[in-house]
């Protein structure tokens, strides 16, 4: 009788949450350094939100198995400010393992857990246009690595109303058809603020953003974060993520939030709580 109380006042609590979410644009971007016992209960979580009103919309990572991928073909996994450097032949391997494996593993999931999805590859019909990423590499060249310049909104709102979940793979392409590997949050930032989503959610392999005393830090303002990245604090991988989120904010998104996808029901926690889980980004 306790539990089913306690599931009952769960419910209540999270009913504000399910009216004030209803038919709202949710963005998430699903590390993939995230366990594969973890990724089976987020997929079943993305079908209940979408099953209480909401629209999710799933970007995906993929750099562990990226990185595996390249060391079996004996290609070294380099790195410059948290962004993969990309020659032609790494390329090949990044669209195999994100769209051919990951993405269809991702879309498999949803439907077998009772969902609607397609899977698209950024590079395919329009979807993410790119040109070459150069931002503060400080004349680095890290080859086929795009910066987003538009993203087929149109079809993404098609899907929505199609009542799919949409699942991107971080992949683009430019105006002379070549293929760019994609910085994943930097996809699901650019997706957010094109569709002026409600959130915008970064599940990863940690907590949220850790200061300096190893405390998770709940919420976080963009001056703070300059700080922490300052300080070397926040840093490799966490440095583009937080950047990214701060951009998608002052373009329209609502709110930003980096979250522990290793937490059982962690977007139900974030969506549906009093209390939430992880860090929100704030300007």
């Amino acid at each position: 009788m306790k539990k089913n109380i306690k599931l009952a006042e769960t419910l209540v609590e999270a009913l504000p949450y399910i009216k004030k979410f209803n038919s709202k644009i949710i963005v998430i971007k699903y590390g993939g350094s995230i366990g594969s016992k973890d990724f089976i209960n987020f997929t079943r979580d993305v079908v209940l939100m979408k099953l209480l009103g909401l629209s999710p919309i799933l970007v995906h990572g993929g750099g562990l198995e990226i990185s595996k991928e390249l060391e079996k073909n004996n290609i070294e996994s380099k790195f410059i400010n948290g962004l993969r450097v990309t020659c032609k032949k790494t390329m090949k391997i990044v669209e195999n393992v994100l769209f051919k494996k990951i993405n269809k593993q991702i879309v498999r999931m949803i439907i077998q857990n009772g969902g609607k999805s397609t899977g698209v590859s950024g590079n395919k019909l329009n979807m993410l246009r790119v040109k070459k990423f150069t931002n503060g590499l400080n004349g680095a060249d890290i080859g086929r690595v795009g910066e987003i310049t538009s993203v087929n909104k149109k079809l993404i709102k098609k899907y929505i109303k199609n009542d799919m979940i949409p699942v991107i793979t971080p992949i683009g392409i430019n105006q002379k058809g070549e293929t760019f590997n994609i910085n994943a949050d930097h996809a699901a930032a650019k997706i957010a603020s094109c569709l002026k989503a409600e959130k915008l959610i970064i599940l990863t392999d940690v907590e949220g953003i850790i200061d300096n005393k190893n405390k998770l830090i709940s919420s976080i303002n963009k001056k703070n974060i300059n700080k922490l990245i300052k300080d070397g604090v926040i840093q490799k991988g966490m440095v583009p993520k937080v950047k990214n989120m701060i951009n998608a904010l002052s373009e329209g998104v609502n709110k930003a939030h980096i979250i522990d996808g290793r937490t059982k029901n962690a977007i139900i926690l974030e969506m549906f709580t009093d209390s939430g889980i992880g860090t929100e980004i704030l300007l």
